[in-house]
């Protein structure tokens, strides 16, 4: 059985990828396939063609330890790295692979985001020994959030002394250079033989050493002045719960007077991280300031309209809604805590549930966020659905 995987892989990475429309990114649970399969992954950035009658679908089947299924729909454009590794669970291991293919005379690789995958400076090591091969014509390379320390700052420096011509841009945002590593780097900028012009290090700082999105955490605070009077808020307003009877709250122009729904106060403008527990039947959502409150039309529903953004779980599953558009979302069971991320420079929203400890993605909404983005939540239904901030 391993060994007839193991040839259809080595089929579907056969495939020219510019000829791909669909990319699947699968789970795989046996990490020796993972280690084996890295080295064909990194073989289809060499294929210069196709066979025109090969029976093989028009897709990449890509698999990577701890990686979720997801599909991203490239409508016939060349599928670049970014759009394929950024986010994907990569470890340092991949990196050795990864070097193998930027110190090949055929790859054409130009851009490549490793973004929120813990490579560590060991990772950025193994990937270095690519980048300082004079083979190596990559133009742009980003990190950001990947554990690195001034150790692995050292490694690019020293890998872009020995191969200055091309690197362009180097994001190492949301990491921990320390100030030997960003002088190192910055050094470059100033070297007439270095190509680099951009060097991104902010933010930065030993927080963001955190694994995993957890190094994104943010505190919410309730606006009170949002709260419909069918919420009553307790634990220090961490606990939000729909009830029968109407709370005192004075009246407000940004309060939801039909829907039982709030907003937090502050709005999020770069990568933030929230955990929520539920019961009942609730909405985690996002959405911009300047939703409806008055009446229960969609115009004040969160999901429901151009304003906002929602994941609405309740024991039935989980779905997501934007724009009135609902889309149910298959999952092997249903926890009680749920994640946000957000990355609003990205223009990405994405959720994920909890079980034992671990990530496991529900749906990811990719935009264009045109206003900062205010946490949201609705308590649905029957007196007693609840939510509270984790």
């Amino acid at each position: 059985m391993e060994g007839q995987n193991l040839k259809q892989s080595e089929r579907r990475f056969s495939l020219k990828v510019s000829c791909c429309v669909y990319l699947k990114i699968e789970d795989i649970f046996h990490q020796f396939l993972f280690n084996m399969n890295i080295y064909q992954f990194c073989f289809c950035f060499r294929i210069q063609q196709q066979r025109p009658d090969s029976p093989e679908p028009s897709c990449l089947s890509l698999k990577s330890d701890g990686s979720k299924g997801r599909i991203i729909d490239f409508k016939g454009r060349r599928p670049s790295a970014d759009q394929i590794l950024s986010g994907c669970n990569l470890s340092e291991r991949s990196c050795g692979a990864l070097a193998s293919v930027l110190s090949s005379q055929s790859s054409s690789l130009r851009h490549l985001d490793l973004s929120n995958n813990d490579l560590q400076d060991s990772g950025v090591k193994l990937l270095s020994a690519g980048l300082e091969s004079p083979l190596c014509t990559l133009e742009t390379l980003r990190l950001s959030g990947c554990l690195v320390t001034e150790e692995g700052c050292a490694s690019l420096a020293s890998a872009l002394s020995s191969n200055p011509s091309h690197l362009r841009e180097l994001d190492l945002s949301y990491n921990h250079p320390g100030d030997s590593g960003l002088k190192l780097l910055s050094a470059g900028l100033e070297d007439p033989d270095w190509r680099l012009d951009i060097l991104r290090a902010e933010p930065g700082g030993v927080r963001w050493l955190t694994p995993g999105l957890r190094k994104y955490s943010c505190q919410l605070t309730i606006d009170t002045n949002t709260v419909n009077r069918q919420i009553k808020l307790s634990d220090n307003n961490r606990k939000v719960t729909r009830v029968e009877e109407d709370q005192s709250y004075p009246d407000h122009p940004d309060r939801f007077d039909q829907c039982p729904q709030l907003l937090c106060s502050t709005g999020l403008t770069g990568r933030c991280y929230w955990e929520v527990e539920w019961r009942g039947a609730v909405d985690v959502s996002v959405s911009y300031r300047g939703i409806s409150r008055k009446g229960d039309s969609k115009d004040s529903v969160f999901g429901k309209n151009d304003q906002s953004w929602s994941l609405f779980c309740s024991g039935a599953g989980y779905s997501v809604c934007h724009n009135k558009t609902v889309t149910s979302i298959s999952s092997s069971s249903v926890s009680n805590r749920v994640v946000v991320y957000v990355d609003c420079p990205a223009g990405s929203l994405s959720f994920y549930r909890v079980s034992s400890n671990k990530l496991i993605h529900l749906h990811t909404f990719n935009t264009t966020f045109t206003e900062p983005l205010y946490p949201g939540f609705g308590v649905w239904f029957n007196p007693g659905s609840s939510l509270s901030l984790c």
